[in-house]
């Protein structure tokens, strides 16, 4: 019986593209490792800072600037693409950061703790978020119809616009690093974060008592 051969460049049905698995390895290999760098570098971080200063704010900066950079790492090096919520998590960072770093170089007291409070309340709401796009990932509540749905609203502009942008899905997890992904990894950050700027808030009131002591 004679075998029949497909000519070159035409692939079965359902059969995926040769190297499209390999490809697929490669980026989350990629992603483990800037996800097991970053995660090393975060923490690395943060002890040294809590070394040599006693102040928490400058443990805040150190562990807040080492997410954020991992965050950029995991797109650029990992392959990962950032959702809508991804990107949102990060503006906490972005404003949060330059308020602590201005905390640290400002000495008058009130403008420094009205800076860190302004902080905090970043960081609070980057935790409230990282939750919630957990929550989305795992299924247990809805997430933004932008990027978990067709959703009800539609009209032709967005139709057209489909050719222009490519939505990333808000509830399918591109990577997980120890169980975890990204968005979970986050709410650990962020509430690391706060409680260390809250805890650099008493450390300034307790500062104050010791000087003002004879």
């Amino acid at each position: 019986m004679q075998k029949f051969v497909l000519p070159p460049g035409i692939i079965p049905v359902g059969q995926p593209p040769v190297g499209a698995a390999a490809h697929g390895g490669k980026i989350r290999a990629n992603a483990w490792v800037v996800g097991a760098g970053c995660t090393l570098l975060a923490i690395g971080a943060a002890m040294q800072v809590i070394s040599i200063h006693t102040n928490a704010a400058y443990a805040a900066l150190g562990l807040a600037a080492a997410t954020i950079l991992g965050a950029l790492a995991s797109e650029v090096l990992g392959g990962l693409v950032p959702c809508e919520l991804c990107l949102t998590q990060r503006v906490p960072y972005y404003a949060g950061i330059p308020l602590l770093l201005a905390s640290i170089l400002v000495p008058p007291r009130a403008v420094r703790f009205g800076l860190r409070l302004g902080a905090l309340a970043l960081f609070l709401w980057g935790t409230y978020m990282g939750i919630y796009h957990a929550g989305v990932e795992w299924q247990l509540w809805a997430g933004p119809t932008a990027c978990t749905g067709t959703g009800s609203d539609f009209s032709f502009d967005a139709l057209a616009s489909l050719n222009d942008s490519r939505v990333v899905p808000c509830d399918k997890v591109q990577f997980r690093f120890l169980g975890l992904s990204l968005a979970g990894w986050n709410v650990g950050a962020s509430f690391l974060v706060s409680a260390l700027i809250g805890s650099s808030l008493g450390w300034d009131r307790t500062e104050r008592t010791v000087k003002n002591q004879p």
